[in-house]
């Protein structure tokens, strides 16, 4: 994994190009320390920072030219399964300097074109090569956006980076924040791609590929697309006994597995004890060798602390296991880190626990971790589901005004009375934030199951008025497409709050300690499989990700992870009340909050209300600390001054 950046701008000199190409380099120096080049010409320069995986040798570095002279490439990810791709080239001819996957991504270029060539791997990346021939720039972007992508074109100039900070640090170009996007970042807790917090700057999309020629707009496609995947999936469903569908997955998993095991460094896993990591742990023990594993716990909390679960399997797999304690103090003082952490503002808590975990697992001597993630997406893992599918099951066959009134009347009840009400109540609308659940329902008994499910996902239903007006950018969740409600739900997670939020997460947490996150279970033949999977292959019995629990019980007994889902985030709620108090009041207090951006009055009664202990405000509070903090850092910033 590395971090990549350039300027394409026939105006400015090659010095300029060149030095502006070195600041956007350098400002990636946390995602590549292990080297650093700039190339440039007509133009054009391309700056790279690397973390060395794969081939360690100088023969690895970059930017990296193709044999033929025409193309140039500057590129952050792994590919995997390369053996048939380097085989075909050396078959054609090519003799290899090296053995990484950088020279046969470039050579695959030079012989079959940036789309040919994106048909032919597999993996997690970002890149962008540059044809000398034509003077066209390309950008391309992994099919799950696990690896990110940031650019800002206009018509005589391109930028492009791994990180918004990679084009903040060029003095060619100026920023300003976009209020829709703020907006956007209230409700979601996250940018929607592609929109960026930078107006005029963009996420390119997963699957998609960008193409720019100098006084031309940049031509963006999709090469890949998941309702594609998903189309294809309604088409040929799996048609096998349950005994062959879990074969079939176990198959597919560990072929993923293996083939993310590929690295020159020493590698390993994150553990949380839940279904993914054990499950991902377990087909790494089963591909030999004993790998070390890691696990985060709340050591100050036990409600939130999974760290015993991530051991009993570790011990059961036998791996060399690794607890890191999550101290409150240890979060705390990271808490101001956040904004240089995750480089444009994300609101979600488990961050504080990742950053952590992925530093501590760097300082351990790891360079490589794989991860879980992507499971809950691909089958059907959260609780929303659940509650989604049974709301519409029992609650939708009820008339309308019925549910109207019933609404009304809840959301009068007293907060005191909801508590009364939730003690009855299962998992997961049982706990201290029940009346706070039981609220958010109620106010969503007129709607659908649909309804209830984006309101799930929303931090702050009043987002627009506590952002001044602003209207929020478009988001795929309001656009929930057709089909099912269980699909609507996974494809709109998948294509949103997974790449936007969760792998957003990873990536800037484990990059920010010059640690690599790879994923298996979002492998496209994992992918592509899950979504051939019918409902009954998913949900079974009320059990959520039923084929993965199948697989997982002929690695680990099912006592040790047969549980209810605990998350991994931190008590966000009592920190806001006790030790992030005064943190989030200096914030909040501030003369200047929001900078414009923001409603002072509604932010600051919303924070008065969670701390007299009335209303649980948490996950509404923490995007707006979340930007406001970033601003603040942003603002403090040097910036570089034309030259």
């Amino acid at each position: 994994m590395c971090g990549i950046a350039g300027i394409a701008d026939p105006r400015l000199s090659p010095d300029r190009l060149a030095a502006e190409a070195g600041r956007m380099a350098d400002a990636l120096t946390h995602r590549g320390p292990d080297g650093r080049g700039v190339w440039g010409t007509d133009g054009v320069a391309l700056g790279h920072r690397r973390l060395a995986i794969r081939d360690l040798s100088p023969a690895g570095a970059q930017p990296m030219g193709a044999r033929d002279g025409r193309w140039v490439l500057t590129y952050n990810g792994e590919l995997y399964g390369t053996h048939d791709a380097r085989a075909a080239l050396t078959a054609d001819g090519h003799a290899f300097s090296g053995h990484s996957d950088t020279e046969i991504l470039v050579e695959l270029i030079a012989r079959h074109g940036v789309a040919g060539a994106l048909a032919r791997v597999e993996g997690i990346f970002a890149f962008a090569a540059y044809d000398r021939f034509e003077r066209r720039l390309w950008l391309a972007r992994d099919r799950m956006g696990v690896k990110p992508l940031f650019y800002a074109a206009t018509s005589g100039r391109l930028l492009f980076g791994s990180t918004l900070s990679a084009l903040t640090a060029c003095g060619a170009a100026e920023f300003a924040i976009d209020p829709s996007a703020v907006a956007s970042l209230l409700r979601h807790g996250y940018v929607p791609a592609p929109g960026s917090i930078y107006a005029g700057v963009n996420k390119l999309e997963p699957g998609h590929l960008l193409s720019w020629l100098p006084g031309e707009a940049p031509a963006i496609a999709a090469y890949w697309s998941l309702d594609s995947v998903i189309a294809a999936g309604r088409a040929d469903p799996f048609a096998g006994s349950d005994a062959e569908a879990i074969d079939a997955l176990e198959t597919l998993l560990t072929g993923a597995v293996r083939r993310q095991m590929a690295s020159d460094v020493p590698l390993g896993a994150f553990l949380s004890g839940g279904i993914d990591s054990s499950l991902v742990a377990a087909l790494m023990v089963g591909a030999g060798g004993t790998p070390r594993t890691f696990a985060a716990g709340f050591t100050d909390d036990p409600r939130f602390d999974e760290s015993g679960h991530a051991a009993a399997v570790a011990r059961h797999l036998g791996t060399d296991h690794t607890t890191i304690p999550v101290r409150e103090a240890d979060a705390l003082a990271l808490v101001a880190h956040l904004p240089e952490i995750y480089d444009e503002p994300l609101a979600d808590p488990s961050g504080l626990p990742t950053a952590l975990l992925c530093a501590a697992t760097r300082r351990a001597g790891l360079t490589v971790a794989l991860s879980g993630d992507g499971g809950d997406e691909l089958f059907a893992g959260y609780d929303r589901y659940t509650l989604a599918t049974r709301f519409a099951e029992r609650i939708e066959p009820i008339p309308i005004p019925l549910r109207r009134l019933a609404a009304g009347a809840m959301g009068r009840m007293p907060h005191a009375a909801l508590g009364l009400a939730a003690r009855a109540l299962p998992p997961p609308w049982g706990g201290p934030d029940a009346p706070d659940r039981l609220r958010k329902a109620a106010a969503q008994l007129p709607g659908d199951g649909f309804d209830l499910y984006a309101r799930l996902l929303t931090l702050n239903p009043d987002a627009r008025a506590l952002a001044n007006g602003a209207p929020g950018l478009p988001s795929p969740m309001d656009r929930p497409g057709g089909g099912p409600l269980l699909d609507r739900m996974r494809r709109l997670d998948t294509v949103a709050y997974l790449p936007d939020d969760v792998l957003a997460k990873v990536d800037r947490a484990s990059m920010a300690a010059g640690l690599e996150a790879r994923v298996p279970l979002l492998d496209r033949s994992v992918v592509e499989f899950a979504w051939r999977l019918p409902p009954r292959l998913l949900v079974r019995g009320g059990e959520r990700k039923w084929p993965l629990r199948e697989v997982l019980a002929r690695h680990v007994p099912r006592p040790l992870f047969e549980r209810r889902k605990q998350g991994f985030a931190p008590p966000l709620a009592a920190w806001l009340r006790g030790p992030l108090r005064a943190y989030a009041g200096d914030l909040l207090l501030n003369p200047d909050l929001g900078g414009g951006f923001l409603d002072r009055a509604r932010v600051r009664a919303l924070f008065a209300e969670h701390q007299t202990g009335a209303r649980n405000h948490a996950v509404g509070l923490w995007p707006i600390l979340a930007f406001e903090a970033w601003r603040l850092a942003s603002a403090a910033r040097p910036a570089h001054k034309d030259d």
